[in-house]
């Protein structure tokens, strides 16, 4: 078994064991491999563990990515997840190269993302990002403007409004932990409450992915615990 199998069986048994505390179900909790900074051959490893969504924080590392992925595995299906901040300039490679974007938080962006879609792809899954500790150095929407940015682009063409992402402040107590992100939980009940069809929390990294799980996450973000130590980030 390669090292990156062994890894993914090992982040694999601690979603399992997080998913049995919280009285979930294991496929209630997709395994988004945060794979930037890690060549082409890294994820084409994790692809042949059985691993297929991945998720990228720079534009051109990951299109170059692509590429090379799409070389070494043509057969293999990959659902490719764009998790890092996003310039205007840039939401047209993004648009038509990715199934998944997580960090959208201004409208103008979900707006150029939306005209820019392919439209033989069908929608871009679409979450936005929440500022849920609200932290200076942070990206994300403020929760006072959350509802109508949600409304906003839930109404664009081309898109499809799953959820909620952030990226809380780092906290080494659970009840921290799990207290930011049961207010993340908080809002994305209220937007469904107001009707929208939302499904999708995309909380909790290797840190803090026990506390995510028990307050709902159905996506954790786990990169260095998969791949090993980044020589940057």
């Amino acid at each position: 078994m390669s090292t990156i199998a062994a890894n993914l069986q090992a982040v694999e048994a601690t979603i399992g064991a997080a998913c049995t505390s919280a009285g979930r179900a294991r496929n209630e909790v997709q395994l988004l491999a945060v794979s930037k900074t890690f060549p082409a051959e890294a994820v084409v490893e994790a692809m042949a563990a059985g691993q297929r969504a991945f998720g990228e924080n720079y534009l051109q590392e990951a299109l170059d990515k692509m590429q090379e992925v799409a070389r070494l595995q043509p057969a293999t299906p990959v659902e490719w997840h764009f998790i890092g901040p996003i310039q205007s300039n840039k939401t047209r490679p993004i648009a038509a190269h990715f199934d998944w974007v997580h960090t959208v938080e201004r409208l103008k962006i979900a707006q150029r993302l939306s005209e820019q879609r392919p439209p033989e792809l069908g929608p871009l899954d679409i979450c936005l990002q929440v500022n849920i500790s609200g932290e200076a150095s942070k990206s994300g929407a403020g929760e006072d403007e959350l509802p109508e940015l949600a409304r906003q682009v839930a109404a664009l063409p081309n898109l499809r409004l799953r959820g909620l992402m952030a990226i809380p402040e780092r906290a080494n107590d659970e009840a921290q932990q799990r207290a930011a992100f049961a207010r993340l939980r908080a809002l994305f009940d209220a937007l469904r409450a107001q009707g929208m069809a939302l499904d999708t929390l995309s909380m909790g990294m290797s840190g803090d992915l026990g506390a995510a799980i028990a307050e709902g996450a159905t996506i954790v973000r786990v990169g260095s615990a998969i791949f090993g130590a980044r020589n940057y980030e």
